[in-house]
């Protein structure tokens, strides 16, 4: 059984005005994302959301 994934995690800054989360590589396997996937980032109160953004695919 898969432990379960609780880490604390620091801002980074990344270029002038920007800062980044780094996300473990163990639950971004869980998840099946892949190197720059488009993701919906949405805010709430207290949280911020990220998911797949499930757009359609190329043919």
């Amino acid at each position: 059984m898969a432990r379960p994934i609780n880490n604390i995690r620091k801002l980074t800054k990344i270029g002038r005005s920007s800062l980044g989360v780094l996300l473990p590589a163990e639950m971004l396997r869980q998840l099946k994302w892949r190197e720059r996937q488009r993701l919906l980032v949405k805010k709430i109160p207290g949280a911020i959301v990220i998911r797949d953004a499930k757009t359609k695919r190329r043919k």
